[in-house]
């Protein structure tokens, strides 16, 4: 057996989780390379740890990665299996990124991995995200568990998670327009990314697709010899008796209504559902009802904290870190079944994303909109822009919670608020509901 270098210990302060990513962002390559070697060549020095890790189940997509992945966790814990997930990114803590067997990783156990990986990894040329992703195998691969759910970062074909050689079952989940600049501007092509994790012999399972998507996915699972199952061809989940029907060629299940709001949820149960029934791992059919205990952060998440004592006794408060055009959309159907009620809109984005496609989606059912950035919002679209972009409707927060008074204090009827637009935003509402929670 190939030994690893031996790692000899750090001082506390050399081994401070955040010190050690600011070092690892130093080591950025100069030249770009479209290729798996650097993250290959550092799990390699580490001794393979992807190669030893429990049945994988790979998850893909432009929206809808991380809810699926928790469905997937959820049903695993429900059969009593230990399951390890690594999800990306995070949104308050570093530590989210990875659930060891149930289990978020141990302030410690993150570091001291982190400062293996460093020095292992002795200033080569290295990417932060696969460093983490080294990481995550590296501590997966020192735990027992029964099922691994990695998602990916960005893409698929070259995203450094896309190492794992044959797992248990890919799943791709709805794709859209975005991260067109490291993608490519047509939904063809980001779907060729994608289906960059499908591998032969392995199924790969699709909930509603555009048909170009879907298109090319049909074309690279003939090209891979991955087995693509579809939803509509393959599999179907929809509403029935007040609860679920899904369908696939083992039979039939009856479940329940999944605890993620919003009817985009039903094709990522249904994804997880699937990927879970064709990985051949024994998953039995009374776990898969627990899609309704699946918990996953600022997806139409209601909050009840600091924030949401700001507003009127009888108004809701609601989060969600949808930015892309194909998230609007989902969440637009949503809006459109809150018609009973003024919906407020409290819009933060990341400057990079395309404001106006986000925005025009949700607009018709705004009564109110609010652009905001917040002090620690990581490249954070000005608020200018974030006006411009809803053709005047919007106006000033300026920060969430100058909005939230504002909508408080106006003439509408106690209502829906619902905060949206970057994942950024999200983690510090997160962290500003966190502080008062932590103080009542």
């Amino acid at each position: 057996m190939r030994r690893r270098p031996s790692v000899s210990p750090l001082s506390p302060s050399l081994r401070d989780a955040d010190a050690i990513i600011a070092r690892l962002h130093e080591l950025y390559p100069k030249l770009i390379d479209l290729s798996l070697d650097r993250v290959l060549r550092l799990l390699h020095q580490l001794g393979d740890p992807h190669l030893r890790l429990p049945p994988v189940i790979h998850v893909a997509g432009t929206n809808g990665k991380g809810s699926t992945c928790a469905f997937l966790r959820a049903i695993g814990e429900a059969a009593g299996w230990p399951v390890h997930v690594t999800i990306s990114p995070h949104l308050v803590s570093l530590r989210e990124r990875f659930r060891i067997a149930g289990t978020l990783v141990t302030e410690d156990a993150l570091t001291a991995t982190l400062a293996e990986i460093e020095q292992v990894n002795a200033g080569l040329p290295i990417t932060v995200f696969e460093a983490l992703v080294a990481a995550g195998y590296l501590l997966f691969a020192r735990t027992p568990a029964q099922l691994c759910v990695v998602e990916v970062g960005l893409g698929g074909r070259f995203d450094a998670t896309n190492v794992i050689p044959s797992p248990a079952a890919c799943a791709i989940t709805s794709i859209s327009l975005d991260h067109q600049e490291f993608l490519g501007t047509d939904l063809g092509r980001i779907a060729w990314e994608k289906a960059g994790i499908m591998k032969p012999g392995r199924p790969a399972i699709t909930g509603a697709q555009h048909p170009d998507v879907a298109a090319m996915l049909r074309d690279c699972a003939g090209k891979s010899g991955a087995i693509l199952l579809e939803r509509g061809r393959h599999w179907e989940i929809e509403p029935a008796d007040g609860g679920l029907r899904f369908r696939d060629a083992a039979g039939d299940l009856a479940l329940p209504l999944p605890s993620l709001a919003g009817a985009h949820q039903l094709d990522n149960a249904g994804i997880a559902i699937a990927a879970l029934r064709a990985s051949g791992l024994g998953v039995p059919s009374t776990s898969y009802a627990w899609i309704e205990h699946a918990a996953w952060p600022a997806r139409l998440q209601p909050l009840q904290g600091r924030l949401r004592a700001l507003l009127p006794e009888a108004a809701e408060l609601y989060l969600d870190g949808g930015h892309n055009e194909g998230a609007a959309l989902a969440l637009a159907d949503q809006l459109a079944r809150w018609a009973d009620r003024p919906v407020h809109l409290v819009v933060g984005m990341k400057q990079s994303k395309d404001a106006a496609g986000f925005l025009r989606p949700l607009l018709p059912f705004a009564t109110s909109v609010y652009a905001v950035t917040e002090p620690g919002q990581h490249l954070a679209l000005p608020l200018n822009e974030v006006m411009a972009a809803s053709g005047g409707k919007a106006r000033p927060g300026p920060d969430v919670v100058g909005a939230l008074r504002q909508i408080a204090g106006s003439d509408q009827p106690a209502g829906r608020v619902l905060i949206c637009g970057s994942l950024y935003l999200a983690g510090e509402v997160l962290k500003a509901d966190q502080v008062q929670s932590q103080a009542e």
